[in-house]
């Protein structure tokens, strides 16, 4: 909840610097997305690659625990492009590459802009960066409130797939309170394979 908060209040000072007429790339120059899109590239993989947890899930592994992850991105997937037939000005591929941040705001809106600065030009690669950093911010929210309700009505795998990304760790508490400590091993392998999967699935649909 917290990072939640910060990443808005980030969000609402970039607004008002540029508001002000401030020029961050006239100050950082003109690769600081990129600088940024590395940054956090690299940070994803040594968050998973030195995590116990997946070692410890790799000596464990069950095959039937990705029909999960596997779920969580063909729903997310399919109801990101049903979205699309309400928003005329953006694409299904557009649509679909926010939805594939699976709450993973800011690696995804850093590579949505990145990426589509070339095909929409920078307003609308930033504007549709926006958008991917807002949806998955909700999203995070969303399964953070929603987890009782999720649980009640959908079941105790519900909030896990809700989760995303974060299921292996903003919102693992919250899993572990209302979906079982039995579930944590599910939760956790399931936010690192859509941790890992994020960049392709963005880089995909940015690039058709």
């Amino acid at each position: 909840m917290k990072s939640s908060l910060f990443v808005v209040f980030a969000f609402a000072a970039g607004g008002i610097l540029g508001l002000l007429g401030v020029d961050i790339k006239s100050i950082l120059g003109d690769n600081v997305s990129m600088y940024i899109l590395y940054a956090l590239m690299l940070q994803v993989g040594i968050s998973i690659g030195s995590s116990d947890n997946l070692k410890r899930l790799v000596t464990e592994f069950n095959p039937k625990l990705l029909i999960i992850p596997l779920s969580t991105i063909c729903g997310t997937l399919l109801f990101s492009a049903l979205a699309s037939l309400a928003l005329s000005k953006w694409s299904v591929f557009d649509c679909m590459a926010v939805g594939s941040g699976f709450a993973y705001y800011s690696l995804s809106s850093v590579l949505i802009t990145q990426l589509k600065e070339a095909s929409l030009g920078v307003q609308l690669a930033t504007e549709l960066g926006t958008i991917a950093l807002l949806a998955n911010i909700f999203r995070e929210l969303m399964s953070l409130v929603g987890a009782p309700l999720f649980r009640k009505y959908f079941g105790q795998l519900a909030p896990i797939s809700a989760a995303g990304v974060n299921s292996m760790d903003v919102v693992l508490p919250t899993i572990t309170r209302f979906s079982g400590s039995d579930m944590i091993p599910v939760a956790i392998l399931h936010g690192i394979l859509l941790d890992m999967s994020v960049p392709f699935f963005v880089s995909f649909f940015c690039n058709l």
